[in-house]
């Protein structure tokens, strides 16, 4: 064999244990993540809010009717 398609098979063999070790990462990663409560912080807490309140004025909204001239 070549010594070209030696290096090609090594760089192939690289790159299915790289994604091999990716899938395990993100396996991981998603199983702990999955366990703990979900993080809630002051400025989501503060933008539901806010979306909650301009969603009420929509609904309150009465908008004028068109006239025509």
């Amino acid at each position: 064999m070549n010594v070209t398609y030696k290096m090609l098979i090594a760089a192939a063999i690289i790159v299915v244990v790289g994604w091999i070790a990716y899938g395990i990462w993100r396996l991981r990663t998603y199983l702990r993540e999955k366990n703990e409560p979900e993080r809630k912080t002051e400025h989501l807490e503060q933008v539901k809010r806010s979306f909650e309140e301009y969603t009420k004025k929509v609904e309150q909204y009465k908008r004028k009717p068109y006239e025509r001239e």
